[in-house]
């Protein structure tokens, strides 16, 4: 008996090795997937034109250059697109952070007569394409006479910082004790004391999950950039790769690479700097309450 309980706690053990390296193997196979196009994008920004488009292509260039990095940065203005697109990603994800956590407090913590309703209908919102708003939106800001200028791109992340930041923010919020509140409130705290002295220091996790969120989002964001903005002085880096494709269907495919590259190295940076606490905060916010 020994020996066949023993002999099936081998088999067990086998067939646990075997199951994990079977996940290895297609774990490491996708994110190979996952990584060549980026792979290939740091390959293609060290290439020389003639190289670019042998075939068959080599992954790794023969002769690396840095001349695309150069030519690029230079030659369509990339400094300027990069001072445009840093302006406008700090003020709007700072607007985001603040504007979403002082609307989520809000709702966590005051109860009116149709704050249900008034949240409901805010959840609501997350499913309208951007599509729907975007003619509305469009027409008042023309009417508003802020086309052309940052106002369209920096004002919408003031006014609430969108629906899906503040429900995160209220699902941590509703986490904290209310006796927090009210000791504050015998100390002789008003309702503004408390969320700066003591409901922020609480959600850090969650300011900086929505913090890198909205980050990236407004570093990466071409389309409302090309909606509002017409002077390629206040153009961002996202529309600036454009000027790299030419008119009769020419594409500096060296210099788009390594301008590509010099875009996302600053999102992927912060991201590993604040990962822990990106993670943190989507998990205490999305799996509490």
């Amino acid at each position: 008996m020994k020996g066949a309980a023993s002999m099936h706690t081998k088999s067990q053990k086998t067939a646990q090795r075997v199951g994990r390296i079977i996940t290895y193997i297609i774990l490491i196979f996708a994110a190979v997937i996952c990584l060549f196009p980026f792979l290939w994008m740091v390959s293609t920004s060290f290439k020389e034109t003639s190289e670019i488009y042998k075939m068959p292509p080599d992954l790794i260039p023969t002769s690396p250059t840095v001349q695309n990095y150069i030519e690029g940065w230079k030659g369509a203005d990339f400094g300027l697109f990069f001072k445009n697109s840093l302006f406008i990603t700090i003020i709007a994800t700072v607007g985001t952070v603040l504007s979403s956590a002082f609307v989520a407090y809000g709702f966590a913590r005051f109860k009116a007569r149709f704050s249900g309703l008034l949240f409901t209908i805010l959840l609501a919102t997350m499913m309208l394409p951007t599509q729907v708003t975007l003619i509305p939106q469009y027409l008042m800001f023309n009417k508003l006479g802020m086309v052309n200028t940052y106002f369209p791109l920096l004002i919408p992340s003031w006014l609430g910082g969108g629906a899906f930041n503040i429900f995160l923010f209220i699902q941590f919020f509703r986490t904290l004790p209310k006796e927090l509140d009210e000791a504050a409130k015998i100390d002789g705290a008003n309702s503004f004391q408390i969320f700066t002295k003591i409901m922020l220091p609480a959600v850090k996790p969650v300011m900086l999950a929505v913090l890198v969120m909205s980050l990236v989002y407004n570093w990466n964001d071409f389309f409302s950039p090309l909606i509002y903005l017409n002077d390629n002085k206040k153009f961002t880096i996202a529309i600036g790769l454009q000027f790299f494709k030419g008119s009769q269907g020419n594409v500096q495919i060296g210099q788009m690479m390594a301008m590509s590259l010099v875009a996302l190295l600053p999102v992927l940076i912060i991201f590993a700097i604040c990962q822990k606490y990106f993670i943190q905060g989507i998990k205490m916010s999305g799996l509490k309450g």
